[in-house]
């Protein structure tokens, strides 16, 4: 077979213009001359498996190394579709191993709940001895934080309690407010275990920058659409940006399908016939990644097909999550009642 070239991918691809248009630029970043040694993240799920596509056709020489994150909590589904994907394109998906395991993480700094930002500002209002009072901004701050002569502002937990306050602007994504009820909810209900979102960084986002630093990788290609929401596709605001920070000097990050919303996904998959894990296609489950992480808004249905397809790991995060679990049905609870309460009250006020 003959070198790999731009007019020959272009020839069978798909008439969609956002996946033609994608494509070109992928070319363009991969076999730039300014790139050696190239890292791509596999994760299992559908979006890495075109993400993987488009590389593998891109790549024509062959410079970059696919790993994958084994957090400890993933399907054996995904496993053998590792092995399908290796199998497919000839290639090797490395795994790599937490630096720290989800159980020793969850139960020494505590366990995610709801989402990445929320589970944040918990964790650092528990750090602080957050006694979830419902009193204004400034009182808490003295209360808190410490007031720095030299820098003229208060320090300590100040972020976190101008999300309690939502102090963030009006109508912020930031403020708990964000979370309908959430604030009441843990006034009358304070978390008695502790909460964090550090499982994610020691699980995937600190090996990465570890594979990075060690190996002097040069371009990082991840994954993540803007389309797909969450904190990972909101804090970038395009599919490039250069000199991400390392010991060894400075290395650019790359997300080929930043721009791919859910059609163009599907017009991919199907125009060059990509097959999903049996996640998808036998589960029936909408993502991949740490099995029924407390994040996902969907984890209770998650649970069900956990525990029918693979019972061991359902009583493995079961036993990291628990705690997580339980507050998160008690918060969704406590809605319903909020929401019903509000409803009669509207009905009595225009009767």
């Amino acid at each position: 077979m003959g070198e790999k070239t731009l007019d020959d991918l272009l020839q069978n691809c798909s008439k969609n213009k956002v996946i033609g248009n994608n494509l070109v630029r992928a070319w363009s970043k991969i076999n730039s001359k300014k790139y050696n040694k190239i890292l791509c993240s596999i994760s299992g799920g559908s979006d890495s498996d075109i993400m993987l596509d488009i590389c593998t056709k891109c790549d024509k020489d062959n410079k970059i190394d696919y790993v994958w994150f084994d957090t400890g909590l993933e399907y054996q589904a995904t496993k053998e579709h590792l092995k399908y994907l290796e199998e497919k394109y000839n290639i090797e998906i490395k795994p790599y191993k937490a630096i720290k395991p989800i159980p020793l993480t969850c139960k020494k700094y505590g366990q995610p709940f709801l989402s990445k930002r929320v589970s944040e500002y918990i964790s650092r209002l528990q750090k602080h001895g957050f006694k979830w009072e419902d009193e204004p901004y400034e009182n808490l701050l003295k209360k808190y934080c410490k007031w720095n002569e030299e820098k003229n502002t208060y320090i300590g937990c100040k972020a976190a309690l101008k999300w309690w306050c939502n102090e963030w602007g009006n109508n912020s994504r930031i403020n708990i407010s964000y979370n309908k009820w959430l604030k009441e909810f843990m006034i009358q209900n304070p978390p008695d275990f502790q909460i964090s979102n550090i499982c994610c960084k020691y699980a995937k986002k600190d090996v990465s920058h570890k594979l990075i630093s060690e190996f002097g990788y040069e371009l990082n290609i991840v994954g993540v659409r803007k389309a797909e929401g969450g904190t990972r596709a909101t804090v970038y605001t395009s599919c490039f940006d250069e000199n991400g920070k390392n010991k060894n000097g400075s290395y650019d990050n790359y997300r080929p399908l930043f721009w791919y919303k859910n059609s163009d996904k599907e017009d991919y998959k199907n125009h060059y016939n990509i097959k999903y894990s049996k996640c998808y296609t036998k589960y029936g489950l909408e993502r991949t990644g740490c099995c029924s992480c407390p994040f996902g808004k969907d984890f209770e249905y998650e649970l069900e097909i956990t525990k029918e397809y693979e019972p061991k790991l359902f009583m493995a995060v079961n036993n990291i999550f628990g705690d997580s679990y339980e507050y998160t049905r008690k918060y969704k609870e406590f809605c319903k009642i909020m929401n019903k309460k509000n409803k009669e009250i509207r009905n009595i006020e225009i009767n």
